[in-house]
């Protein structure tokens, strides 16, 4: 059996008197043609926070379907403990569309929904024999007991709290925007205070004061979560552990994101210098925990786990097979003073208004994020900024040294349906048509051997986004206009993507829901709101918790 939710006996690796959520004992997952785990041994306790990580198709989804029973393992055991209950972030959006945004929060508690549901079949009979009586005050009884009565108001918090709006509330679900409904499954996973949490991606489409009040939300929590994610903010703040999918294994380091990168990073330097004395190399590594140590996510756990730090010896961080591509923008022609004067720009689609009334400036040395709740207006004006898309009205100055490239967040117009290799598909962008040229660009994004001779229609969407960046590279432009620069990346892509935006020497503007990467590359936030726009020096932490701001853009939005 793969899983079994009742806990019999103690596998003989379990310490006595701990309250253990989840046990992987042994588990493999084999298929004819595929490894993906091979005997994976862990144990998730309460009170904590697990990411897992990994490159893409190292199985990380995969093992949350293992935990949650979805999938069955090939051997060994998931044993989850005696009456715990747990719930899963669901991805399908249109699973709910007969029910209310309410009653599909509630859902995810399903035995206090069932009950909910007999006894209002109860409560619409017009007699009742004495044995329906006493079968519904049998449910009342449970129904108290779950805290029924505070059901609804539990629900109508948790969406507040994601920014749901109210007029949401009692809507069916198929009447729901997309965007608001990635918050009512996030709040469905959350209700009812589950024993165990598996979330699969649950930053993805929320804007960033959703993503903050979930991560407070985390933070304060109880009871087991483990959770999936390539928003490295979110998991150095949320995270007390990562379970790092490597070699076919999985296995748990204490600390959040940053502390498991560097410190692997580290051993892996250590080690490559083999006539370094051990001593120094712990020493080394010591004096890197201790200054983790000073910033843990969870205050309450600071104690503990600072013991556990210390303890660390060398080869328990093994350094990692996942391999990290190069970015880096060369410009060819250097920037003059002026960039862009954008004045009284508006835009609609399909006749509805986007945007009105936006005007900015964007001056040599500023990297510009492109802030606001609608996605499509965002994506409209950098369109119009590339010169893809006409505004409705407004006008758009670019200065006379710019030479600019454009990002688009989606790509697959350039690979639908080509039957090009990579290399004649980055060759049409190429100033250079030698094959040497070509392969180099590709060679940066981890394209080599016979991979480029790959056709591109075969690409998965990390490997389009890695090509798409070789092309941006390529284009040496000194103003790049990007959207949505991590879709569909691996951690380690998203990293090198940082990196190379960080060091880029021209002006930028980008539109992004990656907050590591916004707070890092960029030193002016825009927010596009529906009336107008809001600029602001300086970084996105210091915009976010601003409050004057917040009153400025907030009498921007003709629906707030």
């Amino acid at each position: 059996m793969a899983r079994k939710d009742l806990i019999d006996a103690e596998p003989f690796f379990i310490c006595k008197g701990v309250n253990k959520m989840i046990t992987v004992s042994k588990l493999s997952l084999i298929f004819s043609d595929k490894k993906i785990f091979e005997d994976v041994n862990l144990m998730f306790l309460p009170g904590n926070c697990y990411g897992v990580i990994g490159a893409n198709g190292a199985g990380k989804t995969t093992f949350l379907k293992l935990l949650s029973g979805e999938k069955e393992s090939t051997s060994g055991e998931i044993i989850i403990e005696k009456g715990k209950r747990l719930a899963v972030l669901n991805q399908n959006q249109n699973a709910f569309d007969s029910y209310t945004a309410i009653e599909t929060v509630i859902k995810g508690y399903k035995e206090l929904f069932d009950i909910m549901q007999k006894k209002e079949v109860y409560y619409q009979k017009e007699m009742m024999t004495d044995q329906e009586g006493f079968e519904l005050a049998h449910l009342e009884a449970e129904f108290a007991e779950l805290n029924g009565w505070d059901a609804e108001p539990d629900a109508e918090k948790l969406l507040n709290g994601l920014n749901v709006p109210m007029e949401d509330f009692y809507k069916k679900m198929s009447d729901i925007l997309p965007k608001n409904k990635v918050k009512i499954l996030l709040a469905q996973a959350l209700f009812g205070n589950p024993d165990i949490l598996l979330l699969d991606e649950p930053t993805n489409n929320l804007d960033f004061e959703a993503i903050a009040w979930l991560e407070n939300f985390l933070v304060n929590y109880d009871n087991t979560v483990i959770t999936v994610s390539h928003d490295r903010h979110f998991l150095n703040n949320v995270c007390t552990h990562m379970v790092d999918i490597d070699y076919y294994q999985a296995k748990m380091y204490t600390g959040n994101y940053d502390f498991w990168m560097e410190s692997s990073q580290l051993v892996q330097r250590l080690m490559a210098d083999k006539n370094k004395k051990k001593e120094e190399r712990i020493q080394e590594l010591k004096t890197f925990i201790a200054r983790f140590s000073a910033n843990l996510s969870k205050s309450a756990q600071a104690t503990s786990r600072k013991k556990s730090l210390e303890k660390i010896q060398l080869d328990e961080i093994v350094p990692s097979s996942r391999k990290y591509p190069f970015v880096g923008f060369e410009i060819e022609k250097q920037l003059g003073k002026d960039v862009l004067e954008v004045e009284n720009l508006s835009a609609s689609l399909d006749g509805k208004k986007l945007f009105e009334n936006v005007s900015f400036v964007v001056s040599r040395g500023d990297k510009v994020a492109l802030l606001g709740h609608n996605d499509l207006a965002k994506s409209a004006l950098l369109k119009i900024l590339a010169g893809e898309l006409e505004p409705d009205t407004g006008t758009i100055k670019w200065g006379q040294t710019i030479s600019k490239a454009y990002f688009p967040n989606d790509n697959e117009s350039f690979f639908a349906g080509n039957e090009q290799n990579l290399i004649d598909w980055l060759r049409q962008y190429s100033k250079d048509p030698a094959e040497s040229y070509i392969r180099g660009f590709l060679g940066r994004m981890l394209f080599s051997g016979d991979q480029p001779l790959k056709q591109v229609k075969y690409l998965s969407g990390g490997e389009k986004m890695r090509c798409m960046y070789s092309k941006l590279m390529m284009s040496q432009a000194n103003t790049l206009l990007i959207d949505s620069p991590t879709t569909h990346l691996d951690l380690e892509a998203i990293q090198s993507v940082n990196k190379g935006l960080e060091e880029y020497k021209g002006a930028l503007i980008v539109a992004s829901h990656d907050h590591k990467l916004l707070e890092s590359v960029c030193n002016k936030m825009i927010e596009i709101c529906d009336l107008g726009s809001y600029s602001y020096e300086g970084t996105l932490d210091e915009y976010i918790t601003n409050s004057e701001i917040k009153l400025k853009t907030k009498s921007l939005y003709n629906n707030l």
